[in-house]
């Protein structure tokens, strides 16, 4: 599937960015633009299910199929959060960036890898999220900008909350990858509820570099965008 973009820039760089579930290239309202200031042409995506693209069958492997097919291989940068990092994960190997950042990828959801797998996240909680009031959205990230709360709301109601169904096989599994097919930095949220410590030491000896930033909830680039950016330093 060819999926919507969003350009920012027009530098000799390349970035790519890959949203997570029930957002689209919204998301990344203000980290597009730093990296465009940086030299980069940056391309946001909207995942199959998300924003603008089509709807269709939903799995992790054609989220990915789909980035190889829109996106440009060899580009200097991708970054993906959430599900977006479990999607450019089994990507990398075609669209081979120079390096790539798994900002809180969704490798491990209610896996014992996770450290939050007893909450038993799962797909029903996500499609009943599509109905969410501003009051609960700001509830839950009381660092968001009033403008990424009205995005958020206005992502939901383009979302097709199909994608947590097809999805369901990746709640559970542990698919983190075997190795950095390319140079890779992993970013956590502080008190992940996706990670804990053993996990971060599992993905640095598969060669992984693992950053935290502090006080930062899942949504880092949201939650704390100066710290998001500080993270990225010698990665972009």
């Amino acid at each position: 599937m060819q999926l919507n973009t969003r350009t920012w820039g027009d530098g000799d760089r390349v970035a790519l960015l890959i949203h997570g579930i029930m957002a689209d290239h919204r998301t990344w309202r203000k980290v597009g633009p730093a990296l465009a200031d940086r030299g980069y042409r940056v391309i946001a995506v909207d995942l199959r299910g998300h924003g603008a693209s089509g709807r269709g069958e939903y799995t992790a492997d054609l989220f990915a199929d789909d980035l190889v097919e829109t996106l440009p291989a060899d580009a200097e940068l991708a970054i993906g959060h959430s599900l977006g990092g479990l999607s450019l994960s089994l990507a990398a190997e075609r669209l081979r960036p120079s390096r790539a950042v798994y900002s809180d990828p969704a490798w491990a959801v209610n896996s014992p890898q996770g450290e939050a797998s007893s909450q038993s996240i799962s797909p029903d909680l996500f499609a009943q999220f599509k109905s969410a009031t501003r009051e609960m959205v700001a509830g839950l990230n009381p660092r968001w900008e009033d403008e990424d709360v009205d995005i958020e709301l206005e992502t939901l109601k383009v979302w097709d909350e199909n994608t947590a169904y097809g999805l369901a096989a990746m709640f559970g599994a542990d698919l983190a990858p075997a190795k950095a097919v390319v140079p890779s930095l992993v970013q956590f949220a502080d008190a992940s509820f996706l990670y804990d410590a053993a996990e971060a030491a599992r993905l640095r000896e598969r060669g992984f570099e693992v950053r935290t930033v502090r006080g930062a909830g899942h949504t880092i680039h949201r939650d704390d965008f100066e710290g998001f950016m500080a993270s990225l330093d010698g990665w972009i």
